[in-house]
């Protein structure tokens, strides 16, 4: 009978700052005042919130802090892993990426990201998710690694395909209307596989 793997037998997140093409992906701090700005920044630019809406609104600073120390205890627990994308050399933040809903026992994740407006136009999402998507894959150990984004979204489409996430279908219903939790609108679904070709340098 096959080993079915279980959550002991599985890697926790390991502390790491994925590092390439001119990013680095750092720990968020709740207890830093410029990390819970940006975070604040980016979670409400109206960009972000035309294609998500958050579990809970983030108003203020308390609640930015808030929020990151919930990404801190994910990680701690080995359910998610929040980075802030960062300049490489500068150390500026550009944007977040996050491993999220991980379950060791069947090496699944799903990831999404955002960048903040003065970074948006240099592919940093793409080298971000490229290096989050390696990074979990080999060094967290998962198998499969799904990104959502909602029907309509193109640039996203893109930025999926580009680093190895093909399209895999629509889910209908399967998230909030943006800045509504009353209605639902399909999401478009990709994944990439630990055993896919590794996709091309973005």
């Amino acid at each position: 009978m096959d080993h079915i793997p279980q959550p002991s037998d599985a890697p926790r997140p390991p502390l790491a700052e994925p590092h390439g093409n001119g990013l680095r992906l750092r720990a968020w701090e709740a207890a830093r005042d410029d990390h819970a700005r940006d975070w604040l920044r980016g979670v409400n630019d109206p960009e972000f919130r035309h294609w998500n809406t958050p579990l809970q609104d983030i108003t203020d600073l308390d609640g930015a802090r808030e929020s990151l120390r919930g990404r801190e205890q994910a990680a701690a627990d080995g359910t998610g892993v929040g980075f802030r994308v960062t300049d490489e050399e500068s150390g500026t933040t550009l944007g977040h990426v996050g491993v999220n809903a991980i379950s060791l026992t069947f090496r699944t994740g799903r990831v999404g990201y955002w960048v903040l407006p003065e970074a948006r136009g240099r592919g940093v999402a793409v080298r971000a998710l490229a290096l989050a998507a390696h990074w979990a894959l080999t060094d967290l150990g998962l198998h499969r690694l799904e990104l959502g984004h909602a029907l309509g979204h193109d640039a996203s489409c893109r930025i999926a395909e580009r680093c190895g996430f093909p399209a895999e279908g629509i889910m209908r219903g399967a998230m909030w209307e943006a800045g509504r939790r009353d209605a639902f609108r399909d999401v478009h679904l990709h994944a990439r596989l630990a055993t896919d070709p590794a996709p091309g340098t973005p």
